[in-house]
């Protein structure tokens, strides 16, 4: 191997990983109820753990993944819009945004006979191409109703159950419905892509 070739990429650690999936979201939380239920300078706290959660992802895995990177750019972008124009409701809205977007690509790449899901597992589960799809779809109609439900919520309840609601519960409901996809996977993990020979 060439002196020059970059050395291989750390394995990923959970406890990494999980600083860096909810590192932001949970330095928010916190940082809205030790200051007094202020939204605004809680956002302050989304920021600065969502971009020390994409620097300690650099630093111990040498790469961001994608997911953790777009939800990261969206904190602090929507983190920015909210203190520049000092309006809460951008901060609450980014849920919705981040989810919608997900939503359009899943949804939108299954329809176009894509799988931005298997693109975003990296190759970490090898399933047939239809089985692709369906888990695409599945994953693409959760997002949306997440936006949904992440809509409903902020607008119709008080802004500490929305802040209490945000992290735990809508992550909760998405672990619960990767969980009862295990299923699936384990049904179909196995099967060779339909443009590869079985093996």
């Amino acid at each position: 191997m060439s002196d020059l070739a970059p050395p291989p990429a750390k394995k990923a650690n959970p406890a990494v990983r999980a600083v860096v999936d909810y590192g932001g979201l949970a330095v928010f939380v916190a940082a809205y109820f030790l200051f007094g239920k202020d939204i605004i300078k809680a956002t302050w706290g989304l920021m600065a753990g969502s971009a020390v959660s994409l620097l300690v992802g650099l630093v111990f895995e040498r790469r961001v993944a994608p997911m953790p990177l777009f939800t990261g750019v969206a904190a602090l972008l929507f983190g920015g819009l909210a203190l520049f124009f000092h309006d809460a409701r951008i901060v609450k809205m980014k849920p919705t945004a981040i989810n919608l977007v997900l939503a359009a690509v899943m949804l939108g790449g299954a329809m176009m006979r894509r799988n931005p899901l298997k693109a975003l597992l990296n190759d970490a589960v090898h399933m047939a191409t239809p089985a692709w799809r369906t888990l695409t779809l599945r994953y693409g109609l959760m997002f949306l109703a997440s936006a949904v439900i992440n809509e409903v919520f902020w607008r119709t309840q008080p802004e500490a159950v929305w802040v209490t609601f945000h992290m735990p519960v809508l992550l909760a409901l998405s672990v619960v419905f990767s969980l009862t996809q295990v299923p699936f996977l384990m049904k179909h993990a196995h099967e060779a892509p339909a443009d590869e020979p079985a093996a």
